[in-house]
């Protein structure tokens, strides 16, 4: 059975790697989980079909004849019922893809985050490990599905908070790894692989990567400016260094992917597009980070939202961070000139999605600012929902089709794939540490052009690249990592985090909205944006809504109300409260692999404001006609809309006694950490821009603080979060850290 109904030619997969041995769980273990997956994602029969108790949930030969029957009215086609029911009868556990996505998934995590798991995987296949976690004597995987099932239900209401945690991480496993699997769901939902009209275009650019052969020797290059990241402040970079006619080298530990490549596959996409298969997970696994790790960063995944810095948060970093710079005219000329570089279009140019209507026409109905979202789609509509997993028509200007092309004109060069260790000093200097170049290791593309294939059947070299200028743009979670890998020991590197933390919010309507369809973001409502008075508070926008973004989150009750949720999915529309946080976090390398690990549990402070939003978002659902809430968070029910009275001769609207009773037990369960799942999207912060060199890793100019030689130019020179979707402000930023390293590089040369 297809994936799509779609029948045109798709992007050219890069493809995956073999998936891991799994050898960090024994077989028992792995029974363990399977079983406890199967009860998640459960093959659903009539009783009288039941083979075996253990591998399928029967229910009442009636319900199953009457789900099969009331799904198949918001499915495409619509199929028959015999195709529905073929979907509830299938067990993605007996699929091998489906655990060898959960290998790949779990062989993401580090190993010593694993053992936990593990342990509690021994535990439940014993006697006394069962009664103690699930009240029976009986070994988990021997219980039957139904039992499972029940074990689930009990934990997600617990008092205790191990079982929590544990309901919190089998389901969101079974949900992401089934999403991505199923073979029937993308025919079913009638969502199209790639965005209706999909073509090939040729590249936009001809990268012309350097290569090194093969040698014991490091191989050694020498350009003025060496530029770690290819993202937002990298691109952005490298395009104003070359054009001030220096010599600019970009290296990237990710590989390029032309638009003939986008958009990807959900499963390809999170492995070659997102840092680490998309899941990093805090400490407490209270929040997972999403954070782009290919050509082009974040400008590649990201949604085209371009909203410049607001006047109060330039004010707070000016006045109260000591940055006068972001009062300036000097910092709008930034703004305005990426902007315009870009080609931004607002207001009636961006079309408007069912979402971005409920939201303009929700806050109009209760008196709320709401605004549309300018996007970065080069003056073109851009009519694309795709975009998280690469843009494959190269409309969203991204930094791999737009500024990094720009500097290549100029003369930039680029390698891809190559992973800087450290930065290199010049031990000869007294004083302040002055950069001289980073040494790393480059590993090439197969001999076929991919990136899949085992290291072992690709050339890897160190490279050592000596330049007047190092600038980091590894992004918010990598650069502290730069930073601290060469030696420098400020306090505040890594410290500081802020990731716009966000709650889910879903609504279903009774139209057929296909919310896949257009802008990502087009809208975004603000009435919330300060609660405390001094710019904290949290805005309302619309989510991606490709079917694993946004279905993997949704509140999962039972195997059969998930299942029959997710083929409702055409008519859902997904949002997010996102905070501008006032705490913060940190980010330090994982002891064991060297990759970024996140320590950040919001705070009560900020997810009181992230709560406000979601019961702001509720309202706005109500009143724009959605027949059923769904909080995204555990315990709640949603509100399901009763049909009106004919007695009703005024509307309450949000004054509804249901739903605002139904509004005060959301309130009252509250979104705590670590139950309450959280996700961002937005890092920042971790190398904080500040006025003297106590306060932060920068200065004004982005240059590390007792260093010569070495800037940061990325989010995480922000001196506190941005409070809006942060490329354009990266990229202010970055054209102004630039503009001093060229006129410095400038006048070094001229004095020589």
């Amino acid at each position: 059975m297809p994936h799509s109904t779609t029948a045109i030619a798709g992007p050219i997969p890069p493809g995956l790697p073999a998936p891991p041995p799994g050898d960090f769980f024994d077989e028992t273990q792995w029974t363990v989980l399977m079983a406890l997956l199967d009860a998640v994602i459960p093959s659903i029969t009539a009783h009288s079909k039941v083979a075996d108790d253990k591998t399928q949930r029967g229910i009442a030969d009636g319900e199953f004849e009457e789900s099969a029957a009331r799904a198949q009215p918001n499915v495409a086609e619509p199929p028959s019922t015999d195709l529905i029911k073929a979907y509830l009868e299938d067990r993605a556990t007996a699929r091998p893809g489906f655990k060898d996505t959960v290998r790949r998934t779990l062989g993401s995590v580090p190993e010593g985050s694993l053992k936990p798991l593990g342990t509690v995987l021994y535990a439940l296949s014993t006697r006394p490990g069962s009664l103690l976690l699930t009240g029976s004597t009986t070994p988990i995987q021997d219980q039957p599905l139904a039992t499972r099932e029940a074990v689930l239900q009990a934990w997600s209401a617990s008092w205790f908070g191990t079982p929590r945690i544990l309901f919190k991480t089998f389901t969101t496993l079974a949900k992401a790894v089934w999403l991505h699997t199923d073979p029937l769901l993308g025919h079913l939902l009638g969502f199209p692989a790639v965005p209706p009209g999909w073509k090939p275009i040729p590249p936009v650019f001809d990268y012309d990567f350097m290569q090194f052969p093969p040698s014991d020797e490091p191989a050694e290059i020498e350009t003025d400016v060496v530029v770690i990241g290819s993202g937002c402040g990298g691109g952005v970079s490298a395009k104003v260094l070359a054009d001030a006619g220096h010599q600019v080298l970009v290296v990237d530990k990710g590989y390029h992917f032309s638009p003939a490549q986008l958009p990807m596959s959900q499963e390809q996409g999170s492995y070659h597009l997102f840092e680490n298969n998309g899941i990093i997970n805090s400490v407490d696994g209270s929040i997972n980070t999403v954070s782009g790790s290919c050509w082009g960063g974040g400008g590649t995944v990201n949604w085209s939202v371009s909203l410049q810095t607001q006047g109060f948060v330039r004010r707070e970093w000016a006045q109260e961070c000591g940055l006068p710079f972001f009062e300036t005219g000097e910092f709008q000329a930034s703004l305005d000139r990426v902007c315009e570089f870009m080609g931004v279009v607002s207001g009636e140019k961006v079309r408007q999605t069912h979402r971005g209507r409920v939201l303009l026409e929700g806050a109009r109905k209760l008196g709320w600012p709401a605004e549309v979202c300018p996007q970065n789609s080069g003056g073109k509509e851009h009519w694309c929902g795709h975009c998280h997993l690469g843009c494959g028509s190269a409309e969203k200007q991204g930094p791999a089709v737009s500024w990094l092309p720009a500097a290549a004109q100029k003369g930039a060069k680029f390698i891809e794939g190559f992973a800087v260790d450290r930065v290199l000093w010049d031990d000869t200097s007294s004083g302040e540490k002055r950069a001289i170049g980073v040494r790393g290791t480059w590993t090439s593309r197969d001999a076929s052009g991919g990136v899949a294939s085992p290291i072992a059947d690709r050339t890897t070299r160190e490279v050592i690249i000596r330049a007047e200028k190092v600038i980091v743009s590894s992004g918010t979670l990598n650069s502290p990592l730069v930073l601290m890998r060469s030696g420098l020991t400020n306090p505040h590197i890594g410290r500081n985090l802020h990731l716009h933390p966000v709650n889910f919010v879903g609504g279903f309507y009774e139209e057929d909205i296909k919310p896949w369809e257009g802008g990502i973001i087009t809208s975004v409502c603000t009435n919330f944006e300060n609660l405390d008075g001094r710019g904290h508070g949290a805005k309302l926008e619309a989510t991606c809504m490709l079917p694993f973004a946004f279905l993997s989150q949704f509140p999962w009750r039972s195997g059969l109300d998930y299942k029959l949720s997710v083929l409702r999915f055409r008519h859902l529309a997904g949002f997010i409260s996102l905070a501008r946080d006032r705490d913060t976090g940190r980010v330090f390398a994982d002891p064991l692999t060297g990759k970024p690990k996140i320590d950040y549990t919001i705070s009560p402070f900020d997810a009181a404001h992230v709560l406000e939003g979601v019961l702001g978002i509720a309202k706005m659902l109500y009143v724009t006609g959605a027949t059923e809430i769904h909080i995204f968070l555990p315990g709640i029910e949603p509100f399901i809309r009763p049909a009106p009275s004919p007695e009703e001769k005024i509307d309450a609207g949000i004054t509804d006694p249901a739903f605002t009773a139904w509004l005060a037990t959301v309130r009252a369960a509250g979104n705590s950490p670590p139950y309450a799942p959280y996700t961002s999207a937005h890092q920042m912060g971790s190398c904080r821009m500040s006025s003297h060199a106590a306060g932060g890793v920068v200065d004004s100019r982005g240059k590390v603080w007792g260093t010569e030689g070495l800037f940061v130019a990325d989010a995480s020179v922000f001196p506190s979060a941005s409070g809006v979707n942060p490329m354009v402000t990266t990229m202010a930023v970055a054209d102004w850290i630039a503009r001093g390293v060229a006129e410095e590089l400038t006048e070094e040369k001229e004095g020589e």
